[in-house]
């Protein structure tokens, strides 16, 4: 390895420098503080597992993206986490056991094996999830807070894009399906690929009108009015189907009243994390970016395999992105020249950091240039009184 090499990082991880990171860490207490206002109780799981409780249940999907190694002290197989929400269920489940709908948030580091061109591997999770209740009245809150959130950290213009995979799975349950066909037609559906979705859909033995549904399915897109063309479309096929396509309703009508400046562009064909999510599931994007700066929905089952199938939605972001382009305050920093070493001068310096100033201390025979310490003050010794006085 020659000089350069040493300092390389791998791809998908970077570090961060003393602005982004105190620009985080602020909107990081920020968000925590707006969750708690909201009665969401800060977990926090470890980093890492033995492998076979990490990827129990719906976590096993994320099996590719786990760092593997091997307990030193007792042999077995542990992982890093890629994703704190199984941990969170599990904690609901297994740990707080709660009658009660629990509420609970997080934010650390997720470290993932692999990650999209220009992508993290270790995402800086932030997130709400809300356990214990099935109607759409806690998707909507759960919105609702992920959208002040985005607010909060000042965001922009935001659309949100909206699907509901209960519209999927009832369709897929009346054809009746194998599970490799089911699973050959979801990937179809996530690609978009309209040629070869009416190439495999006219070799299933379906009736014509469900047939003609799941090839639509993808392309029922765009603003409210999405909405009424899925019902007069889907009708035939079952109470199930119309009730997403109600709960998607209810929820656009909640958004367009209280949020009326959010974008709103409905997916009923949406299938993000079909194994995972069992409802409705939603995307925050923001102008000029192709990927979501925040996402989540509903996912019922996830606690089953703790012993306690409770229902659950939630949201999750990367802290990194939400401060993409958002810069720390103006640094506010004394710097105080005299000799640490002298009671006096310790003495005024203690004084300032315990009224919450932040005091940089002079060393001698260092460059102390005050611009490089961040330095918007200087403290003196003029005539014996102690003066802080602007650079």
């Amino acid at each position: 390895m020659n000089h350069e090499e040493q300092w390389l990082l791998p791809d998908g991880v970077e570090e961060i420098l003393p602005e982004r990171a105190l620009a985080m860490e602020s909107l990081r207490r920020q968000l925590l503080d707006l969750f708690a206002r909201w009665g969401y109780q800060l977990v926090s799981p470890p980093l890492i597992e033995f492998l076979e409780s990490l990827l129990n249940g719906t976590g096993r999907d994320l099996e590719r993206e786990t760092f593997k190694l091997t307990d030193q002290q007792s042999g077995r197989l542990m992982g890093i986490r890629p994703d704190i929400t199984p941990q969170v269920a599990r904690i609901d489940a297994h740990s707080l056991r709660r009658s009660a709908p629990t509420r609970l948030c997080y934010c650390s580091t997720a470290v993932r094996t692999r990650c999209k061109p220009g992508g993290s591997r270790t995402p800086y999770q932030i997130g709400v999830e809300l356990f214990g209740h099935a109607g759409v009245q806690s998707d909507a809150e759960v919105l609702a807070l992920l959208l002040e959130a985005l607010t909060l950290a000042n965001m922009g213009p935001l659309t949100l894009d909206l699907g509901h995979v209960g519209i999927y799975r009832a369709l897929v349950k009346r054809a009746a399906l194998t599970a490799s066909d089911e699973a050959a037609l979801s990937d179809i559906y996530l690609r978009k690929a309209r040629d070869e979705l009416d190439a495999f859909l006219s070799q299933l033995p379906l009736t014509a009108e469900l047939r003609d549904a799941l090839a639509a399915l993808p392309w029922l897109a765009g603003g409210s009015e999405v909405l009424e063309r899925a019902r007069q479309e889907l009708a035939p096929f079952g109470a199930e189907v119309i009730d997403a396509v109600d709960e998607l309703a209810a929820l656009v009508s909640f958004i367009e009243t209280r949020y009326p400046s959010i974008q709103i562009h409905i997916d009923a064909g949406e299938l993000r994390g079909y194994y995972y999510h069992t409802g409705c599931l939603f995307a925050a994007y923001v102008d000029g970016s192709s990927e979501p700066v925040a996402k989540g929905g509903r996912y019922d089952h996830i606690g089953e395999v703790f012993g306690r199938a409770r229902p659950a939605t939630g949201f999750s972001a990367d802290l990194r992105l939400l401060t993409n382009g958002r810069r720390a305050l103006a640094s506010n920093v004394i710097l105080a020249e005299g000799d640490w070493l002298d009671a006096s001068f310790a003495e005024q310096v203690n004084k300032l950091r315990d009224g919450g100033e932040t005091v940089v201390v002079t060393l001698p025979g260092a460059d102390n240039d005050a611009q490089a310490l961040s330095c918007n003050r200087r403290l003196t010794n003029q005539s014996g009184d102690w003066i802080v006085e602007p650079l």
